[in-house]
């Protein structure tokens, strides 16, 4: 007997884009209805976003939001724009039944089990039998991560702000990059380093330090544009010396705070790579750089060397958590 499917109004809040979408959900099984994305720092507030995405439809029973931010009860404060989600203010002003907020670290590692081998792409195998907790690691607008606890039947998702973590340079290149921001930032985070700013960061600090000025066309790029994705196109291709150094480098610093998690969370399971960032570099990260980096932990290398790492293919992974979560309570 098939489950009836319940009707969710599913959210992924990020610092760039917003995405929204109605979600029919019966059991392990979820069919999208309708989404949109938005462009987050067009809305002043929230609830702007959200009521223009309902109007002219029906406002489903219950909502969920992961969010890149911290949540602490039922209260959200976003790390890279100026909002404020209350889930018992939404959830009074559009008569949801219920509503639930997450980080959004957290909704990616929830929406896991919703995704097929083809939403997943596997960098290192691991062992046959790898099982026990897991972790998924997201560079985006920001630095996301979050575990998965194993109680030896099922994974139970939790954030963290791990992202925020002092960054730990390892080399002497990488001192004289942390002297460098640390002229620019009071804290200098993983964050500022593995993520989209984090790659212009990267290029900028290389620019200054093998004296070589930007060329014309991708100052061009990276001004109409997003700075990082030019940056990083420039690398794919081949187009600019500098680019390909500073995406290099990003993917071995992407593969080290990796390898951080890993340990901290000791996830046996495997280590996921999630966020916008991961999917377009694939060349990038399948060179055998970030594993390098990633097992690189001295005598606990054989320990990561264990752990399976893939790369999530499917970005709707952040949609898909949230939805299950709310259709479970």
């Amino acid at each position: 007997m098939q489950s009836a499917s319940i009707r969710i109004l599913s959210g992924d809040i990020g610092g760039t884009k917003t995405r929204l979408a109605v979600i029919a959900v019966a059991g392990a099984r979820l069919h999208l209805e309708r989404e949109h994305t938005y462009a987050s720092r067009d809305y002043a507030v929230f609830e702007e976003l959200l009521d223009e995405f309902l109007q002219g439809s029906d406002t489903p029973a219950r909502a969920a939001f992961g969010i890149a931010g911290p949540v602490q009860g039922r209260v959200a404060q976003t790390t890279n724009l100026p909002w404020r989600i209350d889930a018992n203010a939404l959830q009074t002003r559009f008569g949801f039944d219920r509503c639930a907020l997450l980080n959004d670290l957290e909704a990616t590692a929830t929406g896991l089990p919703a995704l097929g081998k083809e939403d997943l792409l596997t960098l290192h195998a691991g062992t046959p039998s790898a099982s026990g907790n897991a972790a998924v690691i997201a560079a985006g607008t920001g630095l996301g991560e979050a575990g998965l606890f194993w109680d030896g039947q099922r994974h139970h998702p939790f954030a963290t702000e791990g992202g925020h973590a002092s960054f730990s340079p390892s080399d002497d290149m990488e001192i004289a990059l942390l002297k460098h921001m640390q002229q620019r930032h009071e804290h200098v985070s993983w964050e500022r380093i593995v993520s989209g700013p984090g790659l212009i960061n990267l290029h900028g600090f290389l620019c200054l330090h093998r004296g070589v000025a930007l060329p014309g066309w991708l100052q061009h790029e990276m001004q109409q544009g997003d700075a990082a994705a030019a940056i990083a196109e420039a690398a794919l291709n081949e187009r600019d010396d500098l680019c390909v150094e500073a995406l290099d480098w990003f993917v071995r610093l992407y593969g080290a705070e990796a390898g951080n998690l890993a340990l901290k969370v000791m996830s046996r399971g495997g280590l996921y790579l999630g966020g916008g960032i991961a999917p377009k570099i694939l060349p990038c990260l399948q060179n055998g750089r970030f594993l390098e980096r990633f097992f690189s932990k001295g005598r606990m290398r054989p320990l990561l060397e264990a752990m399976p790492v893939k790369v999530i293919l499917n970005d709707r992974a952040a949609l898909y958590g949230p939805a299950l979560h709310v259709s479970r309570t």
